[in-house]
């Protein structure tokens, strides 16, 4: 877990998987290497169960402003609760955001890849999760304006390379400042 370089490559592999999965599945559980759900619902990866709980979108959080000409913030608020059997490393950038476009590079990771946190309530760089432990923390990305849907991902790797199931959540945030919607 953790090799930003390895999970920006893979980008194109979880858009490329949204793209050829069809079929009902129970929220949050993998399938065939994949698993989708909405905001709120609980994702179950072979570490750890998350959760996007709210996001929205604005043009400034904490002083801090899209650094990329055309492009504005989604804040999301995640909640992570370790289910493995001990410690495990985390980093903000385990997770990643899409946006719908057909462009295989339409997806990034929080900000805090590119620059220092602007504040406290988002979720450290690089952390450790107790077992047991959960922990609630913003990702906060850069994502291009006038796009409206989203979703956020994660991609299990283990460390030795191996990707196994990728996990999406999927949401609407087209009110500046209110909480993003179902889609």
């Amino acid at each position: 877990m953790g090799n930003v370089g390895l999970r920006c490559a893979a980008g194109a592999l979880c858009l490329a998987l949204l793209a050829g999965c069809g079929g009902k599945q129970e929220a949050g559980y993998a399938q065939d290497g994949y698993a989708e759900g909405r905001l709120g619902d609980t994702m179950h990866t072979a570490f750890f169960d998350f959760a996007v709980n709210r996001a929205y979108l604005t043009r400034e959080f904490e002083g801090y402003q899209a650094i990329q000409e055309g492009y504005q913030l989604l804040v999301a608020e995640v909640t992570i609760q370790n289910t493995f059997w001990e410690s495990i490393p985390m980093f903000d950038s385990d997770f990643q955001v899409q946006w719908n476009s057909d462009d295989p590079d339409a997806y990034d990771v929080p900000i805090t890849y590119y620059t220092d946190a602007v504040s406290g309530e988002q979720l450290p760089m690089e952390y450790e999760l107790a077992e047991d432990e959960t922990r609630t923390g913003l990702l906060v990305f850069e994502v291009p304006e006038g796009e409206k849907d989203f979703s956020i991902s994660y991609l299990e790797i283990y460390e030795d390379g191996t990707e196994e199931d990728v996990f999406f959540v999927f949401f609407n945030a087209d009110e500046f400042g209110g909480d993003a919607v179902q889609v």
